[in-house]
């Protein structure tokens, strides 16, 4: 593979990577606005199941101690090779030189959030 087509790829990835985190933390903070907004689409079954479902994969995860695939997969990609600006600052946000059981715990706790949710703010029968 080119190193050209790498980069491209490595990039496509981080992207994909920045929407899954912004689905998953912005769906939660949603869902509980939602509930307390009264809005509906927040109760919609198939958006919930998505959103319990990517936070399952993460947190699996997490109690098998292992990074992201969409992470190993941009390491992979990008190589040692100098970032352009503006994907390190995107890395530097999501990327964080902690150790992975702390982001393990935060996953876990998260998830269970997630859990609890589908119980006080149910989704619509469908």
């Amino acid at each position: 593979m080119s190193p050209a087509t790498a980069a491209l790829l490595s990039q496509t990835i981080l992207a994909a990577h920045l929407l899954v985190i912004a689905f998953n933390l912005l769906g939660l903070v949603a869902i509980l606005a939602g509930a307390a907004r009264h809005w509906a689409w927040v109760r919609i079954r198939w958006w919930r199941l998505l959103h319990l479902a990517s936070w399952a994969v993460v947190a699996l995860q997490a109690v098998l101690g292992r990074a992201c695939f969409l992470t190993i997969w941009q390491d992979r990609l990008s190589g040692a090779g100098a970032q352009p600006l503006i994907e390190r600052w995107v890395n530097a946000m999501i990327y964080w030189p902690l150790p992975i059981w702390v982001f393990g715990a935060i996953y876990i706790v998260l998830f269970a959030t997630v859990i609890a949710l589908w119980w006080w703010v149910r989704p619509a029968r469908s």
